[in-house]
């Protein structure tokens, strides 16, 4: 398959590049390396330097894509509340530009969407049908995402799929950044700092590994379907218990200490896998002990 990977570059998009190039397929990434890097872009495939905002009509034709998997995104939730604009340009623009190359050319987009952003608390385990609450301006512009797939599969007879991705983590994401709790408390406790909680650390999390995003995204490409998906584990992770799994892979026995609760901030957040299952055939294969050893053996590589 000729596939195209918007943000390609990028920590869950340089993944999806490795297993498709992995497979044989012909791969052409787009991103304007603001956070992607050249060097997370495995050979044979090609590096696109271009803004999503920009149209990809050209692109998309002349590298002959037959799938795209639209990752490129303003993905700092705290960005979004802050510059609202810039994250609507990015994130709804991006996805509409997308959209209107590949009906062009006859293209099926696989999205990359989100699952705590959009449903907002989560007393079990959320599911696709549920109600849909975002709190932030980056989570309503995932779901407009979500919503411009659909509006262009009607119109135009597309079978687009939106991936609701949980936290996902694991090697390369960047540990100073301001996003990406596992990245961030195994960075500090490498340079042998402290790690921050914020609030009690009770609020739970439904924590992915990016291997496993990587093969739901692939399956996603491999069928025939439309509409939307989670990609989690179904497991609630309290940070409290996150940060004693990274205690526990890296040998440290420092302690983290507590800052005031971040006004906003979902108390639970957890995804339900069962259609997954059914309609990609996936489920996660990787604990968050083996992802996080994972996670630590590549930061001090």
């Amino acid at each position: 398959m000729r596939t195209l990977v918007t943000g390609g570059a990028g920590f869950i998009g340089s993944h999806v590049v490795e297993a498709l190039v992995a497979r044989g397929d012909e791969v052409h990434v787009v991103d304007d390396l603001s956070n992607g890097k050249r060097e997370h872009v495995p050979s044979p495939a090609t590096l696109l330097v271009h803004d999503v905002r920009e149209p990809l009509d050209a692109i998309v034709r002349d590298t002959g894509a037959e799938a795209i998997v639209h990752l490129a995104a303003q993905a700092d939730v705290r960005v979004s509340v802050d510059r609202p604009v810039f994250d609507a340009a990015v994130n709804v623009l991006g996805t509409v530009n997308v959209l209107e190359a590949a009906r062009q050319t006859g293209a099926r987009v696989v999205f990359a969407s989100t699952g705590g952003a959009i449903y907002g608390e989560c007393g079990a385990p959320a599911q696709e049908d549920d109600p849909c609450l975002p709190l932030s301006p980056y989570g309503a512009a995932k779901l407009a995402g979500e919503g411009y797939l659909g509006a262009f599969g009607r119109l135009h007879g597309a079978k687009h799929l939106a991936l609701r991705f949980g936290n996902v983590y694991g090697p390369r994401q960047d540990p100073h950044g301001e996003a990406g709790v596992v990245a961030i408390f195994l960075g500090r406790l490498l340079e042998g700092r402290e790690c921050t909680i914020f609030g009690d650390g009770a609020q739970s999390r439904d924590y992915v590994y990016v291997g496993d995003v990587a093969r739901a995204t692939l399956s996603a490409l491999d069928r025939n379907v439309d509409g939307v998906v989670n990609v989690g584990t179904g497991i609630a992770t309290s940070v409290l218990e996150l940060y004693g799994v990274c205690k526990s892979v890296t040998g440290s026995d420092s302690d983290p200490v507590h800052e005031a609760a971040r006004p906003g901030e979902l108390g639970r957040s957890v995804l339900s896998g069962a259609n997954a299952e059914q309609v990609l055939g996936f489920r996660p294969e990787t604990s968050l002990a083996e992802g996080v050893a994972a996670t630590w053996a590549s930061l001090q590589t």
